[in-house]
């Protein structure tokens, strides 16, 4: 399976990431990952550490005449995020993931692909394979649990390791390097409810948000892009108004970090308003298609009478909480930047609503490069909660990446950049989170930056890797190597 990345060039690249794709890695359930690094290490008689939360890290001396150079962190994350069409069958804990060539850009069969950041640890794991790759002493750090809580990146213990350098591969842009990223934290609502008998003379609709492309919640908040969550409440919202519907079960979104594609929502109407409603429901598709036109060529809207005809639904009262908080609940860009050109300075995901046994949990993350505005959002999400009677919670987050005017190795990869590809690279902050923060946070004097090949519509189905910049990347990332700082 898979043969068409073999013969994708760097070959040295594509050969690890061949290998990776047929390793299961869900976040929280890496197991098989670590063990597969640890018999990688084992079979290149590479030394190694695990620690206890289950990061890997590799060691290489430098080549001969570069002894005296600084040591250099290589670091990626070993999880993906797992995310398929609704007409995938595939078992990620179980199935490798399947790879498309499609012009210049690799994809995955229905799924997401894991090119964040199975790239990076392939890239990573190519530089410590070849022996004709000059360096100074190498540190490799793959961690665990980045796209789900950042828990690798917090719970790296420094004594592990020596290198006051960190690369991180871990960025979506070819041609740009980060210096900076943004701090986030979740919010998560529990609104609960009692079951009451279902509306007589009515019937029940299964309404579906789909189509829709979903994306990053950091790299893609300003890009108009739809979510599924927020379209399938404002189908709901007015139909309670106007068809006297009642809400039996909404599930929409999955992870925290993804903009939501799909949301679905089983409700009764008054069987008096089913053809009005029917015809209520194509309307707003074709609100929703003038209002994206550009950005969600595929948005669908569907209400077809439900196979199974439940018997209760949700009470009345919280029904009208829950919707007018999702309702008002904020999602997208709230700031730009006052300092940084086109820069998302603070934005929030309305990620998922899942209804449970007793209560809907709903997830939000919260973004921002200024702390005092990340906790204003944050706030901002909880007081709307708040009026609808929810249990609130906010998560600890993980701080920001400040950019560093004065690093070195910033400086290195702009003139290797500039010198191999004859252009000055992008040099900016992201607005997605980078394990860089907390890397930053727990060793003071970390000299850092990130960068990699280019990646579109990551954390969904659609992602896809740019081929071509991935020789660009492995050429940078060797250049830099080969050009690290000397020792004082």
């Amino acid at each position: 399976m898979n043969e068409c990345v073999l013969s994708l060039k760097p070959e040295n690249v594509w050969k690890e990431f061949h290998a990776i794709l047929a390793v299961p890695r869900p976040s929280k359930k890496e197991g098989k990952m670590v063990e597969y690094l640890v018999n990688w290490a084992k079979e290149h008689k590479v030394e190694y550490i695990v620690e206890p939360c289950g990061n890997v890290i590799m060691k290489a001396p430098a080549t001969a005449g570069l002894e005296d150079r600084k040591t250099i962190i290589l670091q990626a994350h070993t999880d993906m995020v797992c995310e398929k069409n609704s007409d995938k069958v595939h078992d990620f804990e179980n199935d490798p993931i399947e790879a498309v060539v499609k012009g210049e850009w690799l994809h995955a069969n229905g799924t997401t692909l894991g090119a964040d950041d199975g790239i990076g640890v392939a890239a990573a794991l190519a530089v410590i394979a070849d022996p004709t790759i000059q360096h100074g002493p190498i540190e490799c750090i793959f961690t665990v649990d980045e796209e789900t809580g950042l828990t690798g990146a917090e719970k790296l213990d420094p004594k592990d390791f020596s290198g006051r350098i960190l690369l991180n591969l871990d960025s979506e842009d070819e041609g740009e390097i980060f210096i900076g990223c943004a701090g986030g934290m979740d919010t998560i609502v529990k609104v609960y409810y009692k079951m009451e008998p279902a509306p007589r003379r009515s019937t029940a609709y299964q309404i579906m948000v789909s189509g829709l492309k979903g994306g990053h919640s950091g790299d893609d908040i300003n890009k108009n892009l739809a979510n599924a969550n927020k379209l399938l409440t404002r189908i709901l919202w007015q139909s309670t108004n106007e068809f006297d519907l009642r809400v039996y079960d909404i599930q929409g979104g999955n992870l925290r970090n993804a903009i939501a594609r799909e949301a679905m929502a089983v409700a009764f109407v008054s069987d008096e308003f089913s053809e009005e409603f029917e015809e209520f429901v194509k309307v707003m598709e074709e609100n929703f298609r003038r209002e994206y036109q550009v950005t969600e060529p595929n948005l669908s809207v569907k209400a077809v009478v439900a196979k199974t005809q439940p018997e209760l639904v949700i009470d009345e009262m919280t029904q009208f909480d829950l919707l007018n908080a999702l309702y008002a609940c904020p999602h997208g860009v709230i700031a730009m930047s006052q300092t940084i050109p086109n820069f998302v300075e603070t934005s929030t995901n309305l990620a998922s609503v899942k209804k449970k046994e007793g209560f809907f949990f709903i997830q939000t993350s919260q973004r921002s490069s200024i702390e005092s505005s990340k906790e204003d959002i944050a706030n901002m999400v909880e007081a709307v909660f708040n009026l609808a009677n929810a249990e609130v919670l906010h998560t600890d987050g993980y701080p920001g990446w400040t950019p560093n005017p004065d690093s070195e190795i910033r400086k290195v990869a702009e003139e290797c950049y500039k010198k191999r590809f004859g252009v000055e690279p992008k040099v900016k902050a992201i607005h997605a989170g980078l394990e860089c923060g907390l890397v930053g946070d727990k060793i003071a004097g970390m000299d850092m930056i990130s960068f990699g090949p280019t990646l579109r519509g990551v954390h969904s189905p659609d992602e896809r890797i740019e081929i071509p910049t991935v020789q660009k990347f492995w050429d940078l990332l060797k250049d830099i190597l080969v050009n690290a700082p000397k020792n004082n």
